[in-house]
């Protein structure tokens, strides 16, 4: 199954101007109906609005407008001069900005990683804001070791020509701990983590962000989110694991079952942090939660 990222029609690329002058970008998948609230879409640390390409051209084409969102310093919207201003709150006041330039007052969200640290921020902040939620691969408590893992490569790139030569680097470091990705998606995927420009594979996103995990050390602890999560107890709620996750444990998924009893979850096989959303069995489940939500 392979879609375009932006080249659909259903895709609109949007900008708007974030509260200290940076210039912030999303993608909005509109819909003509409104009888569904529309799905907004968080990515991960070092990830773009991209990610949720395939899943949002799903979503849409069942009756839904679908927000996508470019946090700063990533995809298309502006880096910031200053690598401080990476920081979860400033994040969020870009997301609160966003929402009111689209006008939407309330929303299922589906947060990737640190997109799902997002959604239990934000349900905090304004529980009738989030009505529905997925979390992919994230949880109230991160575990260290995954943590150790991203901070060797955020930021990091070696020299490469190519497209493939990106391609083939996913593969290499990657393909242990995502045995079930085939080589569709690894090229799907480098084209959404990469961009050739003057004939060289760069980075889709600010390597300044690696200044977020320089508090990350072995034996490292680090804030949770556990008061934050009680405020999804009465919402429907998914929660996506990868099988081979290094962040989300399953321990965690445990007890947030046991907080949240009516939680759906799935485990994605043969994939780790963060299950790339790009295979039919996730996507569909994603669709079908969505198709249940009152």
């Amino acid at each position: 199954m392979r879609k375009p990222s932006h080249s659909s029609s259903a895709a609109q690329s949007c900008f708007l101007t974030a509260p200290d002058g940076l210039r912030l970008h999303y993608v909005d998948y509109p819909c003509p109906s409104t009888q569904r609230l529309p799905l907004i879409c968080l990515p991960g640390l070092a990830r773009s609005a991209d990610d949720f390409s395939r899943v949002a051209l799903e979503i849409n084409a069942r009756g839904r407008r679908v927000i996508a969102i470019d946090y700063r310093g990533r995809g298309q919207s502006d880096w910031d001069n200053d690598w401080r201003n990476y920081t979860l709150d400033i994040e969020q006041s870009d997301i609160f900005a966003t929402l009111a330039k689209a006008e939407i007052s309330q929303a299922v969200f589906l947060g990737t990683s640190r997109g799902g640290m997002h959604i239990m921020r934000i349900s905090a902040h304004s529980p009738s804001l989030v009505h529905a939620a997925i979390l992919n691969d994230i949880g109230p408590k991160i575990e260290n070791d995954g943590l150790l893992r991203i901070k060797r490569y955020v930021g990091k790139l070696p020299p490469m020509n190519s497209m493939s030569d990106a391609i083939a680097l996913m593969r290499i470091t990657m393909a242990p701990v995502f045995p079930g990705v085939d080589w569709e998606d690894w090229e799907t995927y480098a084209q959404h983590t990469f961009i050739e420009k003057n004939g060289k594979v760069v980075l889709r996103y600010d390597p300044d962000l690696s200044h977020t995990l320089d508090i990350v050390t072995p034996g490292g602890e680090y804030e949770t989110f556990w008061r934050e999560f009680e405020y999804l107890k009465k919402i429907q709620l998914l929660v996506i694991r990868g099988e081979t996750s290094d962040i989300f444990s399953k321990d965690t998924l445990e007890e947030m079952k046991r907080i949240v009893p009516n939680l759906q979850s799935l485990t994605v096989m043969g994939q780790g942090h963060a299950p790339l959303l790009l295979d039919r069995a996730t996507i569909e489940k994603i669709t079908l939660f969505l198709d249940n939500c009152p």
